[in-house]
């Protein structure tokens, strides 16, 4: 069954390796979707706003766990709080993917992709969008400073006049501001305003089975999109069958099983870490962050068998990027490598004064109690 379960409000507890926000109008079918995917109950019925608080579920594939948020319906005019529209689209901010779920029958006449973006745009969510090469720096003096590796053609004839007139609209008066890349306005108000959001999205298109095979084949063609039938369960399976649906969102989430592997042992293949491209990385440091700090601040070097490495087994540092199903070695530093290390005499005494603070503790607890 889908784990996480069902609960009140929108607070859920951020659980599995990836989050993915389920976002829609009322009646297309996200929860008998969330259903599918994660075995969750979620109450499904056939008339508008079935749904009225988030419902968590959890996905099982490939070996990692994503987490699904089933959220409630939102209609035109939720940016600005219409139809408890703000809590949805707060939980969309803190996903690490969006799945829009739009009905095919009606997107013809509807418009429905349209208005989402446009909803998910006003409140600073870019839907499958990078984070402009810009650095920007606010200052408390010397006015503002402006520079571009690249010649910028869309700020017009006076890129530096353009971004200062922005800066003095949102009171900055100090600033330095590096381009490395040709952006457009939209994108420069973005990174001086600085509360923007990037995510991936994927757009599903349920209920093909009520349309024609020629508006079928037109929304294939519209970019990240994909289209199933949920009841006819055409590109979406049960919670465990490999299906297309839950390969898209795998791959827009972009993440990564490792195995690891002891000396001398093979490889732990039932069980990967699964690491997050979005999140922390997949990178060697990432695995030695998730599986424990100390191992990160004990590591020598990494032997890695699979795609990322150029022969195997590799040596590699903590700043290798690690391929989906590579099996890792972290190799720790001997005792000896340890005390040379010019932190080793701080390490020691940190643990001394842990060690004696604990047992100070324990010592006041036992008196406490004796007094009693």
């Amino acid at each position: 069954g889908g784990g996480g379960g069902p609960s009140e409000g929108f607070d859920v507890a951020r659980l599995g390796d990836a989050r993915v926000a389920l976002i829609g109008f009322p009646s297309v079918g996200k929860s008998t979707l969330q259903c599918k995917l994660t075995g969750t109950e979620s109450e499904a019925a056939a008339y508008e706003f079935t749904t009225l608080t988030c419902i968590p579920g959890t996905m099982h594939y490939k070996g990692s766990k994503v987490q699904v948020l089933d959220l409630p319906g939102i209609i035109e005019g939720a940016a600005h709080g219409k139809g408890r529209g703000r809590e949805v689209i707060a939980c969309a901010r803190n996903a690490d993917a969006i799945l829009i779920v739009l009905d095919a029958g009606k997107e013809g006449l509807n418009r429905h992709r349209e208005i989402l973006e446009k909803e998910l745009e006003t409140v600073g969510i870019r839907l499958n969008q990078k984070p402009p090469n810009v650095t920007f720096v606010k200052k408390s003096t010397g006015g503002v400073k402006f520079a571009s590796t690249v010649p910028l053609t869309k700020l017009g004839p006076d890129p530096e006049k353009l971004a200062t007139q922005i800066m003095r609209e949102y009171r900055i008066n100090s600033a330095s501001l590096l381009a490395r890349e040709d952006i457009s306005v939209d994108q420069l108000v973005d990174v001086i305003v600085g509360n923007r959001v990037y995510k991936p999205c994927c757009y599903f298109y349920n209920k093909i089975d009520t349309i024609t095979i020629e508006e079928v084949d037109q929304l294939v063609r519209m970019p990240h999109s994909l289209v199933g039938s949920v009841h006819k369960r055409f590109n979406v399976g049960e919670p465990l069958e490999d299906d297309a649906l839950k390969s898209m969102i795998w791959d827009y989430l972009g993440l990564t099983r490792i195995y690891t592997k002891r000396k001398g042992q093979p490889p732990d293949l039932a069980e990967p870490v699964v690491l997050s491209a979005i999140r922390k990385g997949t990178s060697v440091k990432s695995l030695c962050q998730n599986v424990s700090t100390q191992m990160l601040r004990d590591f020598n070097f990494a032997l890695v068998w699979g795609k990322s490495a150029k022969h195997s087994p590799q040596r590699c540092g903590v700043n290798h990027p690690l391929a989906d199903e590579d099996v890792v070695q972290i190799v720790t530093k001997t005792n000896k490598q340890q005390q040379n290390d010019k932190n080793y005499q701080a390490m020691v005494q940190g643990f001394s004064d842990k060690y004696h603070k604990k047992k100070l503790e324990a010592k006041k607890k036992k008196q406490g109690k004796l007094r009693r």
